[in-house]
């Protein structure tokens, strides 16, 4: 059992309150990610303005949520996968796509394969992809400005993939009909 706290805007830091207003504002409700993040305004802070600026890049709706779907997947957050399923969803990624990314699958589109691809090799390489993995990229269409969005987006990821992660951050229950493991998967060689 988590010893994290679960903070309303009654009870919160008062520098995180705007910020808890803020989510509420983004998602019509405080999911619990955000709760214990209030513990910490200025990690709650820098949560908020990164998610916001990620939601204003160059990559459309479909590919942030591809951005963020991969990282959720390759670092296990069981939190973030069910909720970033609604946000795939409501993007209007195929449910074929989004059970592909829940799974670490392939993409049908060729661009937003390859943007997961990318964005899986910056995980797992700590941002050290080679100069073909880099030019892979960019033959698919994307740029350098895309690229230092995919950072942005990871970013954010590693803040709330991160918190889950240590608090046992309980899902809302407006996400639990997408519960999600991350599967048994044999391991690819590049």
């Amino acid at each position: 059992m988590s010893h994290f706290p679960l903070f309303e805007k009654d009870n919160a830091p008062k520098d995180s309150v705007e910020w808890l207003e803020k989510a509420e504002q983004n998602f019509g409700l405080i999911p619990n990610v955000e709760k214990v993040m209030a513990l910490s305004p200025q990690l709650l802070a820098g949560y908020t303005f990164m998610w916001d600026g990620f939601n204003t890049s160059s990559l459309d709706e479909q590919e942030r949520q591809v951005v963020y779907m991969t990282a959720n997947f390759e670092n296990e957050c069981n939190y973030c996968v069910p909720w970033h399923t609604i946000l795939a969803e409501q993007s209007g990624l195929s449910k074929d796509d989004i059970e592909a990314l829940r799974g670490g699958g392939k993409l049908s589109d060729a661009k937003q394969n390859a943007l997961s691809e990318f964005t899986r090799r910056m995980i797992a390489n700590r941002g050290k992809v080679s100069q073909m993995q880099l030019q892979e990229f960019f033959d698919a269409g994307y740029n350098d400005q895309q690229a230092l969005e995919v950072i942005l987006a990871l970013s954010v990821k590693l803040i709330s993939n991160y918190t889950n992660s240590i608090a046992g951050t309980p899902l809302d229950k407006e996400a639990s009909h997408n519960r999600w493991s991350k599967p048994l998967i044999e391991e690819k060689s590049e």
